[in-house]
């Protein structure tokens, strides 16, 4: 995989993780910070490239 890939692939995993977060109990339920620059490309992205990364995350994860 090229850097720029995997750069991509890390950005990613951040995004999902900082966009899954739940809100906290008497905070700002809106607080959660994320990269909006990623979001765009995911929502641009066809369903079938974005399970294949998800997919390809998974895998490497499993296997280490």
């Amino acid at each position: 995989m090229s850097k720029r890939g995997k750069k991509f692939k890390t950005e990613l995993g951040t995004f999902l993780r900082q966009y899954g977060r739940k809100a906290q109990k008497g905070v700002e339920p809106n607080d959660r910070k994320y990269d909006e620059g990623i979001e765009r490309i995911i929502k641009q992205m066809k369903p079938e490239e974005f399970s294949r990364l998800m997919s390809e995350d998974s895998e490497e994860e499993s296997n280490r």
